[in-house]
């Protein structure tokens, strides 16, 4: 690989994934509640910091040379990263409405406002459901 195809490789690379960071970033000020962050910064995560690992696989690659072991660290990064973010996402958006952060009135479409059609929604907390249920 001669050196302007390794220098534009790394700086594309590199760049875009920064610039994905960093609009992911700031749209996480613009957002109102919990959900909307999580769901900002999840591209940052899963394709940005990819990137960024892609770019230095590739900066490796050019000064010291092909080693599987570099390969290696790069391609398990790559898909831990990929793995990671999406669980992590998964994981906090579910623990954030469980725990009932609100949503903010303007986020659209709020699906999580109102139950799916021929889903009750029934508060296994609220005094009614005891008595439904013959327990005191």
């Amino acid at each position: 690989m001669n050196d302007v195809t390794a220098t534009v490789l790394v700086g594309v690379f590199g760049i875009s994934g920064s610039l994905l960071m960093l609009f992911s970033a700031l749209a996480m000020f613009r957002v109102r509640d919990a959900l909307s962050r999580i769901n900002v910064f999840s591209p940052a995560t899963g394709l940005g910091m990819p990137l960024i690992v892609a770019a230095a696989y590739v900066y490796v690659l050019h000064t010291e040379g092909f080693a599987w072991i570099t390969l290696l660290m790069a391609v398990g990064a790559f898909v831990c990263l990929i793995i990671v973010s999406s669980v992590a996402s998964n994981t906090l958006s579910r623990s954030s409405v469980l725990s009932g952060q609100p949503v903010h009135r303007k986020t659209s479409p709020n699906r999580l406002a109102h139950p799916p059609a021929g889903v009750v929604d029934v508060d296994p907390d609220a005094p009614a459901a005891a008595e439904e249920t013959g327990e005191s």
